[in-house]
C-alpha cells in the first residue's frame, strides 16, 4: 500500500515552514513596510517566476469589491493551497491587505494576486477566474493547458 500524499509532503512542508520562520526572524523590524516587502519578494535572478494569470472577469470582480470597500487601501486577492478536498488539496481565496516576505505578487490592471511561496509550486502557470453560476459565484483556479490521457 502506498504512503498517503500528505505523509510524503509533511517533511517537506515542515522544512519549508522552518526555513520561512528563520527568514522572517532575520529581517530587521525597520523594514516591515509593504513597499520594502514587495521589493524583496521580486526575484533577484534574471529568470522571472512562471506567472499566475487572471482573467478579465477576475479583474472586474476585484475592482467591484474594491469599489465597495470603505478603506482607501486596495485589497489583494490571496490564493493559497491547503490540505483537504478530494485530491488532497483545496484552493483557498481570501481578500488580504498584506504582502508577506515569501509571497509572489502578480498584477493585472492594478489588481494584485498574491501567492505564498509554498502554494506557488502548486499553482504556477494557472489562471484565476471569477465565475457566476446559478448556485454560486466564486473565484476559481483553472490550468492553462489541457491534459490528454493515453488512449484518448
Amino acid at each position: 500500500m502506498s504512503t498517503p500524499l500528505i505523509r510524503r509532503l509533511a517533511p517537506y512542508l515542515a522544512a519549508r515552514f522552518r526555513q520561512n520562520e528563520r527568514f522572517i526572524n532575520s529581517v530587521p523590524a525597520s523594514s516591515s513596510s509593504s513597499a520594502s516587502i514587495l521589493h524583496r519578494s521580486t526575484p533577484t535572478s534574471s529568470s522571472s517566476p512562471e506567472p499566475v494569470h487572471m482573467t478579465e472577469s477576475c479583474v472586474r470582480r476585484m475592482k467591484e469589491l474594491e469599489a465597495t470597500e470603505s478603506s482607501s487601501d486596495g485589497k489583494l486577492l490571496r490564493l493559497s493551497v491547503e490540505t483537504g478536498g478530494c485530491s488532497g488539496f483545496q484552493y483557498v481565496f481570501n481578500l488580504d491587505d498584506r504582502i508577506n516576505l515569501d509571497d509572489k505578487v502578480f498584477e493585472k490592471e492594478g489588481i494584485k494576486l498574491v501567492v505564498d511561496n509554498i502554494s506557488y509550486d502548486f499553482v504556477k502557470g494557472a489562471t484565476v477566474d471569477y465565475v457566476e453560476e446559478l448556485i454560486r459565484s466564486a473565484f476559481v483556479k483553472k490550468y492553462q493547458c489541457l491534459v490528454s490521457f493515453a488512449g484518448d
